[in-house]
């Protein structure tokens, strides 16, 4: 029996959800969301009490397995409409920056050209300065995945430590080689 699957989702006021079809529908203050469900798997709303159970039919192995997950990306796509996701990425090094040239975030991070994202339909990109870029939206997924798609341009160097690092990411530095002189 799946623990988490069972648990029901709270729904904050100025939130809708809605199971039709197969999909789910979530509307909030921030935005809106869908999800298609698979298998046997439909959400019952209940607005008195203000929470969203996920239900399963069977109790095959792949039903169970969808129900913890369900409800678990249920859970996110509520907070995505409520309060947002966010990722913060810092930029380490002389001369690199960053800046926003309408929907399109331009780099310059130490290589021969600017790199050039098209920022997706559903994200907000903002650099308040030249070394810090904020990617917000209400779909976790799409975040996190533009936030290391940017990141991939120049990760964190061990050695020196420049490229492109998450707010809180700690990089640990290496040591270099050496070179002693044994000359007596």
């Amino acid at each position: 029996m799946s623990r988490l699957g069972n648990k029901p989702v709270a729904l904050p006021a100025g939130v809708d959800v809605s199971c039709q079809g197969g999909t789910i529908k979530v509307k909030g203050p921030k935005g809106e969301m869908t999800l298609p469900l698979k298998g046997s798997i439909s959400v019952k709303v209940d607005g008195q009490a203000k929470v969203a159970q996920v239900v399963r039919s069977s109790n095959a192995r792949q039903e169970r397995a969808y129900h913890g997950l369900f409800r678990s990306l249920l859970a996110g796509m509520v907070t995505g409409v409520t309060q947002g996701y966010s990722k913060e990425l810092q930029i380490v090094g002389t001369g690199y920056r960053a800046a926003m040239e309408g929907s399109v975030l331009v780099l310059n991070v130490g290589l021969s050209n600017p790199v050039r994202f098209q920022v997706p339909k559903g994200l907000n990109v903002t650099c308040p300065s030249q070394t810090q870029i904020i990617i917000a939206g209400v779909d976790k997924q799409l975040v996190g995945a533009f936030a290391a798609e940017v990141r991939l341009t120049h990760p964190p160097d061990p050695y020196h430590g420049k490229g492109l690092r998450y707010r809180d990411e700690v990089v640990r530095k290496l040591t270099g080689k050496t070179f002693g002189s044994t000359a007596t």
